[in-house]
């Protein structure tokens, strides 16, 4: 039976992107072109998996009026979806592109986990059938408070029937960090936020293996932009392998991009991630080298074949 993917946000974004000839503080400013988009890293995987024709259902806490419209357009993209809708407006975030300079994204209020929200998905996640994936994505404010309790007990049961991997940072990836999850997949710095010292500084392979003596997790995946992904699993030697080189127009998402290839490589195809980064990685480039998130043509990719 193929397993299902449910990817976690607990940090929903509704996102515009605006379009600009040139940009400057202190002025006002007109764009030539706008766009809207559902922005939380585990939205993109989700989109993505949807895509490739995986089957995924997306979890996530929409709120207000920027919730209500983050969630048609989640339907809109054909996504798969369970909410949770929360008291809170979902925060908003506003994109700068002009061009030949780096985009600028800016960052409305985080929305911590209200606890009602966090005990109806917390029974959800126990309904679930056994065997699926859980993929805990982004960052989730007030994960360490007593909204998070629920969720943390939903988790480690369902790690006792089926895989959990986790692409966080900082409360989730340290509380995920202790418990023997099927891979953690993090960029570089959040992944160097985990050794102090002169630690920080050793070699690629040999961080590697310290985290696998350190924690239970399975196996480290290490991104690093356009830079080699490093990669490791227990019981194995670390490596990288590089993202075959484009023109950037954006890299935001190409990483969730990423998770969502090697989900579908690993638990619909069966693939070591030996054997699937080399087919994810193309995939991610492919992002990168392209305006909007998950939106990038998928001819000349590499195949996953069908599921079954």
């Amino acid at each position: 039976m193929i397993p299902h993917i449910f990817t976690f946000t607990g940090n929903l974004l509704w996102e515009k992107t605006f379009t600009f000839a040139s940009w400057e503080a202190g002025r006002t400013q007109r764009a030539q072109a706008e766009s809207f988009q559902v922005g939380g890293k585990g939205i993109v995987v989700a989109k993505m998996l949807t895509r490739l024709g995986a089957p995924t259902i997306a979890l996530f806490f929409p709120g207000g009026l920027t919730g209500a419209e983050c969630e048609e357009w989640v339907r809109a993209q054909g996504i798969c979806s369970r909410t949770f809708t929360v008291p809170a407006p979902t925060r908003a975030g506003l994109v700068v592109r002009v061009p030949n300079r780096p985009e600028t994204t800016f960052l409305g209020s985080d929305v911590p986990l209200a606890p009602e929200a966090a005990r109806a998905c917390a029974a959800y996640l126990d309904t679930c059938p056994a065997g699926g994936v859980l993929a805990v994505c982004g960052s989730i404010p007030g994960w360490n408070s007593a909204a998070g309790e629920p969720l943390q007990a939903a988790i480690d049961r369902w790690l006792a029937r089926g895989p959990v991997v986790g692409d966080t940072y900082g409360p989730p990836l340290a509380w995920l960090v202790e418990r023997p999850l099927t891979w953690i997949k993090v960029n570089r710095t959040e992944f160097d936020t985990l050794f102090g010292g002169k630690e920080r500084e050793q070699p690629m392979a040999e961080k590697l293996g310290s985290v696998l003596d350190r924690w239970p997790a399975k196996a480290w995946i290490v991104t690093d932009g356009p830079h080699p992904v490093w990669f490791a699993e227990r019981g194995g030697t670390p490596a990288s392998i590089r993202p075959p080189p484009v023109a950037e127009v954006s890299p935001t998402g190409s990483g969730d991009v990423l998770h969502a290839c090697l989900l579908h490589a690993v638990f619909h195809h069966r693939q070591t991630l030996a054997e699937a980064l080399p087919i994810a990685l193309p995939y991610a480039s492919a992002n990168a080298a392209h305006a909007t998130v998950a939106d990038f043509p998928l001819n000349n990719l590499p195949d996953f074949g069908s599921i079954g």
